[in-house]
């Protein structure tokens, strides 16, 4: 068998996030960082795919994670700059 490499693909280097959990996400997660990988172009939705693969006990939380990038709350779509201040905060009640 024969393997040819395409000398024309380019493989982008993944960009590493630290992500900061706190409240009930860091109870279900069992951490209050998560290190994680993601391509360039990455989006906040991508973070949360990828948070949910690695601490599967979070699912139940995904649709409602308030999610912060440089301190200010983002949506799903935002693209992750390079080095971004990532955190993860479920909702909170009370008064």
């Amino acid at each position: 068998m024969t393997v040819q490499h395409n000398k024309d693909v380019k493989v982008e280097p993944a960009m590493s996030f630290s992500v900061q959990l706190f409240a009930r996400a860091r109870e279900l997660a069992g951490t209050s960082q998560a290190e994680l990988q993601l391509g360039p172009g990455a989006t906040v939705e991508d973070l949360l795919e990828e948070l949910v693969t690695c601490y599967p006990d979070l699912a139940g939380l995904r649709s409602t994670l308030l999610v912060a990038v440089n301190n200010d709350y983002v949506r799903a779509g935002t693209v992750l700059p390079e080095n971004a201040e990532v955190a993860c905060f479920p909702p909170v009640s009370g008064g």
